[in-house]
């Protein structure tokens, strides 16, 4: 039997370093997706010991500040296009309050790190959320391109076929077509 998950990366993450960091007798608190704040002085060797526990769940520690930033640019941008009540305004805008800088400074620091730009990470997380949307629930593509702020069906389905290589609907057809043949074994 196979079954279909829907799940939310913030709650699952958060979850995991909770329980994680928790079952090695640290003081901390979860202050923000992605970032924790230990509550007493942490010996190196039981550093070692969270980061060794943390990589082997892909999660890294980061200690340069522009790459913290990075990946606090990463991050607003997820919890941005996830969210159930999504903003509706320009991700620039969003970014820049956010995280209070310069949006034109965290384009620039994003691209000088990543080799890509924000505005390409934005459309890879929303085709990503788009892909996880047609998988788990029932909505049109019309309601999808709603969801994601797309101006219309055309423009989501031409990123997500320059994305991905296929339209939405012939993504659709493929995981229709798994769902038949899994429910036939």
């Amino acid at each position: 039997m196979k079954a279909f998950l829907k799940f939310d990366f913030n709650i699952l993450t958060k979850k995991l370093l909770e329980e994680k960091i928790a079952s090695l007798g640290v003081k901390f608190s979860v202050t923000g997706f992605g970032e924790i704040e230990f509550l007493e002085t942490i010996p190196e060797d039981k550093i070692e010991e969270i980061t060794s526990v943390l990589n082997s769940y892909g999660i890294d520690i980061i200690e340069n500040q522009k790459t913290v930033l990075v990946q606090k640019i990463k991050d607003t941008i997820v919890e941005m296009v996830f969210k159930e009540d999504a903003p509706n305004v320009k991700a620039s805008v969003y970014l820049a309050e956010k995280l209070n800088h310069s949006y034109g400074y965290l384009s620039n620091l994003f691209s000088e790190v990543t080799y890509t730009s924000i505005e390409n990470f934005i459309i890879i997380q929303k085709i990503e959320y788009a892909k996880q949307l047609i998988v788990n629930d029932k909505l049109s593509l019309t309601e999808i391109a709603f969801k994601l702020n797309y101006s219309s069906v055309a423009h989501l389905s031409t990123q997500f076929k320059n994305t991905t290589g296929i339209t939405p609907s012939q993504f659709q057809r493929i995981i229709l077509k798994r769902r038949e043949i899994a429910n036939t074994k």
